[in-house]
């Protein structure tokens, strides 16, 4: 295991997180009228609906399975699943949300490469976040095909002794996936990176998304409509 395979997988997951926690609430606090997605709606809806449904369905399945799947410690599911089983659970599911996702994402991209009002009113980092988002995706959907070649399970074992590490700060993480085929290390490094590209792009808007189910527990709004208030200034 060489200096840049301990950096790159023990290293540079701190930094990563450490930028995408600080630079969201330096963005917030500095530059709200920024934190926003920049709907192109208005400029032509023609497939955004499908483009952005499948792309957001398929993306948020892939979070949170890969945040489950990664993060379940093995002992949880041992007495019922076999890590052979699960694998095939998981290419399975992540190969049909991974394939909604690219069809939306794809839909996306030509969208915004061909309209030239959506185009003119797009950033850099607009199709930076595309285009990385589609480079990440698509080594997700070519591990699938390695996945097959080892069906035991045993890297996707490693691969979640390794974010399990990560997350409870123990050493070993790097040494966890050494021998791991390169197109999971390639992957696992441009997820990293896009948490890192995270709070300089629209995707802060996702916060927002969280902070919405706060609403579920609001006081009600009473609303007074016109009519109500003729009646009470007679």
């Amino acid at each position: 295991m060489n200096s840049l395979h301990q950096f790159l997988f023990g290293t540079y997951p701190y930094i990563a997180a450490t930028i995408f926690l600080l630079g969201s609430l330096v963005r917030f606090d500095y530059a709200q009228y920024t934190w926003k997605s920049d709907s192109s709606q208005l400029l032509k809806r023609g497939q955004l609906r499908w483009g952005s449904n499948l792309f957001h369905i398929g993306i948020l399945f892939l979070f949170l399975g890969h945040l489950v799947g990664l993060l379940t410690p093995h002992w949880i599911y041992e007495p019922f699943l076999a890590p052979a089983h699960k694998q095939l659970l998981a290419m399975v599911s992540g190969g049909i949300a991974g394939t909604m996702c690219l069809v939306g994402l794809l839909l996306l991209i030509h969208r915004r490469l061909t309209q030239p009002r959506i185009r003119a009113n797009s950033k850099t980092m607009d199709f930076v976040i595309l285009f990385w988002i589609l480079l990440t995706l698509s080594l997700g959907l070519t591990s699938i095909y390695v996945s097959a070649g080892h069906a035991d399970g045993s890297v996707m074992l490693a691969l979640s002794d390794w974010a399990q590490r990560i997350v409870t700060f123990r050493p070993g993480a790097a040494a966890a996936i050494a021998e791991a085929p390169l197109v999971f290390k390639l992957h696992l490094f441009c997820g990293m990176t896009l948490f890192l590209l995270f709070p300089f792009s629209r995707l802060v808007h996702i916060w927002s998304g969280f902070g919405s189910v706060a609403y579920l527990s609001r006081p009600y709004q009473i609303v007074r409509t016109r009519r109500f208030n003729q009646e009470e200034s007679r």
